[in-house]
């Protein structure tokens, strides 16, 4: 058993399962301390999906997983990917994904994933080129497509 979850559970028993959600919990909350990232809720994603002109939603997961259900307005721009996106021209940019290239602070520019993970990686990968405003919804797709009933 890993330490951090041996520690977990000699400070409260509980299940195997329940100290893999309380270990994932602790990693994405250890993430956006370190990275400095603001998390963005299902309710604050909603209201900005469809709504807001300003929203840039991208998702990290592969191009297959993307393919078999996304949030509505994502443009798909796989993890191994993202360093290279970013650091593109805005012409190139535009090309390669059909949309505007965000500005380094651009005030809606929301990352997602399945469940938050990669998502708060490619974050890091960013902020590191600049971006300073991104969020990381943290409830993914997996989170998104239960609310959504999909």
């Amino acid at each position: 058993m890993h330490s951090c979850v041996r520690m977990i559970c000699h400070l409260k028993p509980v299940s195997k399962k329940e100290s893999g959600v309380v270990l994932l919990n602790l990693m994405k909350r250890f993430f956006c301390r370190v990275q400095g990232t603001k998390d963005i809720s299902y309710e604050e994603l909603k209201a900005l999906v469809g709504k807001s002109p300003n929203l840039i939603l991208i998702d990290v997961r592969s191009e297959e997983e993307v393919a078999k259900g996304h949030i509505p307005g994502c443009t798909n721009i796989p993890l191994d990917t993202v360093e290279t996106a970013f650091a593109m021209n805005p012409e190139e940019f535009k090309a390669k994904y059909g949309i505007k290239k965000p500005q380094l602070d651009a005030p809606e520019l929301v990352f997602s994933c399945q469940t938050g993970r990669r998502s708060g990686l490619a974050i890091g990968k960013v902020q590191q080129l600049g971006y300073v405003t991104a969020c990381n919804y943290t409830g993914g797709y997996s989170e998104w497509s239960k609310k959504e009933g999909k």
